[in-house]
């Protein structure tokens, strides 16, 4: 045994060792200067967002965690390399296999793609009351995937940012101030002066609508049985429905009481009798 120990050079082993324990401290070193180095970054991403309200909370979180892990991903190349691992194949296969991830989920990409860029270009928020993809609402939250709309009748719509981005987005809550379209119609014997006084008199009594900009009223079309008028009076977003569904009942008991004509349609019957 002593001859076995004799003949065994214990020396030529230090080196080695010497170089594996250097090369693992290296290696605790750089995963914990990288994890340092990953969490301030994304902490400083994040931060940006807090600084400046007018930027998207969730797009930030979404663009730390991208940047951290990017910082991991190098820490973890740095480490093979520092054991001698060739890792040009293993950045060849991740690439691969990031392509074919990618094209499975070519749907989901699409829709992250998308929301990004409303979070970034943001045509609409949280509160706000939007027509999108076919559908009206009020925006309940704004991810990266999808945008959720409660409804009038309370029903929860997910809308994936796909079938949102591209296509016409109407935000009825951009303006503090809206005006409110409705048509009225009167007989053509009636006096419009008159008809436009009781109109002017309805939205003027109403504690909704804005005296400034004052409300529009105006002769818009002679139709074929009557003349219409355009009426558009101004309101803050908060009373638009207010004002869109109160007004019309309004007025057309103010047009009874002053004896206008609402016309409806009449059909004439013409009857010929025939003597055999």
């Amino acid at each position: 045994m002593s001859e076995l120990l004799e003949n065994l050079d214990v020396n030529q082993y230090v080196p080695l060792a010497l170089d594996w324990t250097t090369n693992i401290l290296l290696a605790v070193a750089l995963l914990l200067i990288g994890l340092w180095v990953a969490s301030s970054v994304n902490k400083l991403v994040v931060g940006i967002s807090k600084k400046h309200a007018q930027l998207d909370d969730t797009l930030f979180r979404f663009l730390g965690s991208v940047a951290r892990y990017i910082v991991l991903a190098f820490v973890v190349i740095a480490i093979l390399n520092n054991f001698g691992v060739q890792t040009a194949s293993i950045v060849a296969l991740l690439g691969a296999a990031g392509l074919a991830v990618g094209l499975a989920l070519q749907g989901a990409m699409s829709n992250l793609a998308a929301g990004v860029m409303l979070l970034i270009f943001r045509p609409y928020k949280v509160g706000d009351f939007i027509d999108a993809a076919g559908r009206f609402g009020n925006v309940t939250e704004i991810d990266m995937f999808t945008t959720i709309l409660q409804t009038f009748d309370n029903q929860q719509i997910i809308i994936p940012n796909s079938q949102i981005w591209g296509e016409q987005i109407i935000n009825h809550s951009h303006y503090s101030e809206r005006g409110v379209d409705m048509r009225f119609s009167v007989a053509y014997a009636e006096n419009t002066d008159k008809a436009r006084g009781v109109i002017d008199a309805v939205l003027a009594n109403h504690p909704h609508i804005l005296k400034t900009p004052a409300p529009f009223v105006e002769v818009e079309t002679l139709n074929d049985s009557s003349v219409d008028f355009i009426v558009r009076p101004f309101c803050k977003g908060e009373h638009y429905f207010d004002v869109l569904y109160s007004v019309p009942e309004l007025i057309k008991k103010a047009l009874d009481e002053n004896g206008i004509e609402i016309p409806f349609p009449h059909r004439k019957v013409i009857l010929v009798n025939e003597k055999p």
